[in-house]
């Protein structure tokens, strides 16, 4: 079990990481190297690898919430369970049985949007499948004004940099700016996990750190 971030675990049994570390800290020697030894329902026995000792904790109860899961154009109707009373927060990480999702919305009662809400009081969470490639905008500027535009998918793990030259499409171009959830970067790398779009001027005949797939669409790519 890793701690540290901002993650919650559906599977076998929910955790918010940042909030239920201390269930899994050996309250003797304080080493995080434990192990399940024994689970009924919400009772679990614990034991320290370090020191030997044994202790049980009771996780809290679990509360279904609605969960609507976008994959690029498409969003599909889910659910997570989660601690009763635990904070959620726009950013955390909900992973369910057959996917991982980034929270990006909240929502309360009567449609009201927040960044951050207790299960019990949440309505509806909004989240982004990570499982699901990234799709990045791509435009290509040309002579006369002409703009190229494009989808292409790429591993959210994937790293771009100001500078650095592509093709797509059969268009090579350097990429001059770079476009994230936060900001506009002119120089430097981001990670394609958080980048929006990136931007260019066509260079003919250059030769190409990398060509880009384009994106069809999710019902052509999930054929």
């Amino acid at each position: 079990m890793i701690f540290g971030t901002t993650f919650i675990n559906a599977f076998p049994f929910p955790i918010l990481v940042r909030d239920m570390e201390e269930y899994f800290i050996c309250p003797e020697c304080g080493s995080d190297d434990v192990e399940v030894i024994k689970e009924r329902g919400r009772e679990l026995t614990l034991r320290c690898n370090e020191c030997g000792n044994v202790w049980h904790v009771t996780l809290p109860k679990l509360v279904k919430v609605p969960l609507i899961v976008s994959k690029h154009e498409r969003s599909f109707r889910s659910e997570a369970e989660l601690p009763e009373g635990e904070e959620i927060r726009v950013g955390d990480i909900v992973e369910t049985e057959n996917d991982e999702v980034r929270i990006t919305g909240i929502e309360l009662e009567e449609g009201k949007r927040v960044t951050r809400a207790k299960v019990g009081e949440i309505k509806t969470l909004w989240g982004e499948s990570l499982k699901y490639p990234k799709v990045i905008k791509v435009s290509i500027y040309m002579p006369k004004g002409i703009t190229q535009a494009f989808r292409v998918k790429v591993p959210r793990e994937e790293e771009f940099a100001v500078g650095e030259v592509v093709e797509v499409g059969g268009y090579t171009f350097r990429i001059e700016k770079i476009k994230t959830e936060r900001k506009m970067l002119h120089h430097g790398k981001a990670q394609a996990d958080e980048i929006v779009a990136l931007m260019g001027h066509h260079i003919p005949r250059a030769r190409a750190r990398r060509s880009l797939e384009i994106y069809r669409g999710y019902d052509k790519e999930s054929q």
